[in-house]
């Protein structure tokens, strides 16, 4: 049946921020256990929505008890599907993310939306919603808790992660200009050569 994740966040950042420090979050002191991220795809719509496709590569050690039973040659990176929609006219960032191994021990789809505060301008809501499931037969529920218990804990740390690209966005700008909207950039890194997917083609999934 799986398990289920919700939560939602107050951010005391305006929306532009949010999404230039989303764009730029990476890498940073909390992010030791994502190697990689690329884009694979990007795209503005005629209605002007960014919509962006990027993988990222990340690491996940297995708990005691796990390292004991799975073989110890199964690869430890997790290659995560990241897909964006920026819509600038409702002020709202949607993101869904997938990963694309490892699916039968576990599989975890995670939905965010970060909104402007509609009452508050200055302030951002982030709602996160997260599904754990597993395929392994005999196991799939201990496998879903400790699904459950990673994914609260590596949200705690993006969380950090984001607040660190934050303060160092609003460090730049000049007080006076904090309520202004101002350009994001993206740093990309690159794969390793051997895990490097490559597609010029639309995607068929968007969030």
């Amino acid at each position: 049946m799986g398990r289920y994740f919700h939560s939602e966040l107050d951010i005391k950042s305006p929306w532009h921020q949010v999404l230039a420090a989303f764009w730029q979050r990476y890498p940073n002191p909390y992010s030791a256990h994502v190697l990689t991220e690329d884009v694979l795809y990007r795209e503005v719509t005629p209605s002007n929505h960014l919509l962006s496709r990027r993988l990222l590569t990340k690491t996940n050690r297995l708990p005691g008890w796990a390292e004991r039973i799975f073989p110890a040659h199964m690869a430890r990176a997790v290659y995560v599907l990241e897909d964006s929609i920026v819509n600038p006219h409702t002020r709202t960032l949607t993101i869904k993310t997938w990963n694309l191994n490892h699916n039968t021990l576990m599989t975890v789809v995670e939905r965010c939306l970060f909104e402007e505060d509609r009452s508050r301008s200055s302030w951002t809501k982030l709602s996160r919603e997260a599904w754990i499931s597993s395929a392994v037969y005999g196991l799939a529920r201990p496998i879903q808790e400790f699904g459950l218990a990673r994914f609260k804990s590596n949200q705690a740390k993006a969380m950090k992660g984001l607040e660190y690209a934050l303060s160092k966005i609003q460090a730049e700008v000049p007080p006076h200009l904090h309520g202004d909207q101002s350009d994001s950039s993206e740093k990309h890194k690159p794969l390793p050569p051997q895990a490097t997917p490559t597609s010029t083609q639309n995607p068929k999934q968007f969030v």
